[in-house]
């Protein structure tokens, strides 16, 4: 089996929302691409896949999982890795990526992506089920790094490195996201900028973005939240614009799915963020030409 996965174009992309789907298909808006929880759409039938299937005809594809629970003590549960393999086979999206965490305990989901301890054993048991579920599902994940708000003491590696070792025993990629970078990094009082420079950008396949809270701890310190209720952030933003230094244009998704606006809204951010994917093109271009 070839990991090598589809490419989405290296554009601004903005997640698909079902009070939007009219919208989309009225106006047809100049997007990148729209992404979708794969969750949502494991039905049948029924109007949700009407309009999907409308929309994948127009725009490349992302599908974004939620629970799949790759970091999970327990196996894969191998009816979901089905109904997963399926819809990648109806829509054949450009991107499939999941989380770096896990949200299963014995029989019971637990609705939230909760973080993991980095240990040898976590590594193994991780890169497991990526392989796993690659080869379920015919294709490439990306594999995402998470907003924490905690640190294990039983931790023993980096989480760069962490990621790193994943990508590198299983072929997978890595999704980018910039704003838990921000949430993590302010949370556990590290340098955002520090953890980007580190970051194995050749496995990136694509970046997110979104909105955070802020709020304070028992301590009255600094407390970000990964929120996805509101407008990237001006910090996340240049943060943003530091990732593209290195990774060079990337499919960028913005994340907004708690508040959700009007689509005019969620159209301006994805030009703001296009409009610095272009920009960044523009700069590479000479050293592509000079190389």
């Amino acid at each position: 089996m070839s990991l090598t996965p589809d490419r989405l174009p290296a554009r601004a992309g903005l997640g698909l929302k079902p009070e939007h789907y009219r919208d989309v298909l009225e106006t047809r808006p100049d997007i990148g691409f729209f992404e979708v929880h794969a969750e949502n759409y494991m039905g049948a039938g029924g109007p949700p896949h009407a309009y999907l299937e409308a929309v994948a005809g127009l725009y490349p594809l992302s599908l974004h999982g939620v629970g799949l629970s790759i970091g999970g003590s327990g196996p894969l549960d191998t009816a979901h890795l089905h109904r997963l393999r399926a819809l990648i086979d109806r829509y054949r999206p450009q991107s499939f990526s999941e989380h770096l965490a896990w949200s299963t305990h014995d029989t019971g989901f637990l609705n939230d992506l909760l973080p993991l301890p980095y240990t040898a054993e976590t590594l193994a048991r991780v890169s497991a089920h990526v392989e796993e579920t690659q080869q379920a599902i015919g294709r490439q994940l990306l594999l995402e790094n998470p907003s924490t708000y905690l640190i294990f003491a039983e931790s023993t590696i980096d989480e760069i490195d962490f990621l790193e070792a994943v990508a590198s025993r299983t072929g997978c990629g890595l999704l980018l996201d910039v704003n838990n970078v921000m949430v993590s990094c302010v949370n556990h009082r590290l340098d955002p900028h520090l953890y980007i420079d580190r970051f194995p950008v050749e496995h990136v396949g694509e970046i997110h973005l979104a909105g955070y809270d802020e709020t304070t701890d028992g301590a009255g310190d600094r407390l970000l939240i990964d929120a996805h209720g509101s407008p990237v952030r001006a910090d996340v933003m240049a943060l943003y614009d530091h990732a593209l230094s290195r990774t060079g244009p990337v499919p960028t998704l913005i994340e907004w799915d708690n508040d959700v606006p009007d689509f005019a809204t969620l159209h301006a951010e994805a030009v703001r963020v296009e409009a610095r994917i272009a920009a960044e093109a523009a700069r590479c271009a000479p050293l592509r030409r000079v190389g």
